[in-house]
């Protein structure tokens, strides 16, 4: 529809992500149920809605980490392709960051964030320790190189997860829920480091139930309930004049007033 297309950042390129019509099934269970919907290069695209509601299956099936069973997901103009090689291709370029951290434990931070680029891309090493120290710096763990994680806090964990990913030079970064699994003090620090990245221009695709954030930072807001996008719009009308009653009713459970 025109409104997902006009006055949005880049609206008037293509998108780098596009969703049409993307169904998944677990067994019986219809989890996504015909998801339309579009990322433009440089935009924080917020996935909210309630848990369940299928948004981080549709995060997971932006890289194929899961297969939809009906519609498609195009990347760059592309289709997803179907072989396990290609899709290797497609994931390089795509960062994920997952809710629980998902590092090496018996490596360092920073050789958590150079062996990808060492192992995948056959990168030097002495120039992939030389970026992943860099990588640490900018989400501000430059003197915890040297550190196991069983060393770091949770929110320092994701944020060497955060730059394990960029170090793979994504075109894109999927967060599945960054903020859950921390503290409520180690949060903020997560989510400045995206807001950062915002910042510097990343397309991000966010699920998150980190509401301030995604007011401040989204360029774009999905609303999810049941399987499918009920509303969709810039934040300040997602949060400010909802149209759908069951956003209304998500909002105002999460006790958001503006």
């Amino acid at each position: 529809m025109e409104s997902t297309v006009t006055g949005r950042k880049n609206g008037d390129q293509p998108p780098v992500v596009q969703y049409d019509g993307v169904v998944k099934r677990f067994g019986s269970l219809t989890v996504l149920n015909g998801v339309s919907a579009r990322v433009n290069k440089g935009e924080v695209v917020c996935l909210i809605g309630p848990s369940g509601s299928g948004k981080s299956t549709l995060l997971r099936c932006t890289n194929a980490l899961e297969i939809a069973d009906g519609g498609r997901v195009v990347f760059e103009g592309q289709p997803l392709p179907k072989t396990e090689a290609e899709l290797r291709h497609v994931r390089r370029r795509m960062g994920m960051v997952f809710q629980n951290f998902e590092l090496f434990p018996h490596m360092t931070a920073l050789e958590n964030v150079a062996v990808g680029p060492i192992t995948i891309l056959g990168a030097d090493p002495a120039e992939a320790r030389a970026k992943a120290q860099a990588l640490l710096e900018k989400v501000g763990l430059g003197a915890k190189g040297g550190n196991h994680p069983s060393a770091l806090s949770g929110g320092q964990q994701q944020r060497v997860a955060i730059a394990r990913a960029l170090a793979m030079d994504p075109d894109v970064m999927l967060f599945d829920e960054p903020t859950s699994a921390l503290d409520p003090e180690t949060i903020g620090e997560v989510l400045n480091v995206m807001k950062r990245l915002a910042e510097e221009g990343m397309t991000m695709v966010v699920v998150t139930h980190e509401m301030s954030f995604a007011r401040r930072v989204a360029n774009w807001i999905l609303v999810f309930d049941e399987g499918r996008v009920i509303e969709e719009g810039p934040p300040a009308q997602i949060f400010d004049a909802p149209t759908h009653a069951r956003t209304q009713s998500f909002l105002s459970h999460l006790g958001w007033n503006g």
